[in-house]
């Protein structure tokens, strides 16, 4: 396991390809589909694919991509299961953009209990202070309300409205002191 990071609540750790039980269930998400994309991954191997080419050629290629969070259990029942996985939080690097962008997905069941804006908060900070950024982007659809309502929580400030991948998106910044 390659720990990014761990809060109070949340361990954050790089993708392996035993994950792609859980990416079928996220990226098959009806808000994940709505707000952020329809991936096409269906089965197993699909989403092998999908974090071979992603997450995992992200790491190799820009030291960072999108990464598993897992909520710490109070009482593990076993070694093996010291966390639930909920979501992904991370930074990716687009072509279309000119800066790494912070993105994140979580299961419905583990929305607006206050995960995403830990996980992203601890990606912030944790990407600023590895990677010597001094500013990271982020998009969101202009109907995903939460979203952009975190990102004006985390101190991203709007910048512009942008076409990406032929929709409408919001273009937040968030820029270091």
């Amino acid at each position: 396991m390659s720990l990014i990071c761990e809060t109070a609540h949340l361990i954050i750790r790089r993708f392996t390809v035993q994950d792609a039980q859980f990416i079928v269930q996220l990226l098959n998400d009806k808000s994940f589909i709505r707000y952020i994309a329809d991936k096409q991954v269906r089965s197993v191997a699909d989403a092998e694919n999908y974090l071979t080419n992603g997450p995992l050629a992200s790491y190799h290629t820009h030291g960072f991509g999108l990464n598993m969070v897992l909520l710490k259990n109070a009482t593990p029942r076993s070694i093996n299961e010291p966390a639930t996985p909920i979501g992904m939080c991370g930074l990716l690097k687009r072509p279309e953009l000119s800066l790494p962008d912070l993105g994140f997905a979580f299961l419905p069941a583990f929305c607006g209990q206050a995960y995403a804006r830990e996980a992203a908060a601890a990606v912030l900070s944790q990407a600023i202070q590895t990677y010597n950024l001094r500013t990271v982007l982020a998009v969101t659809k202009p109907d995903n309300l939460r979203s952009n309502a975190l990102l004006l929580k985390l101190g991203f400030a709007f910048k512009d409205n942008i076409s990406l991948y032929g929709a409408e998106n919001k273009l937040y910044q968030y820029q270091t002191a």
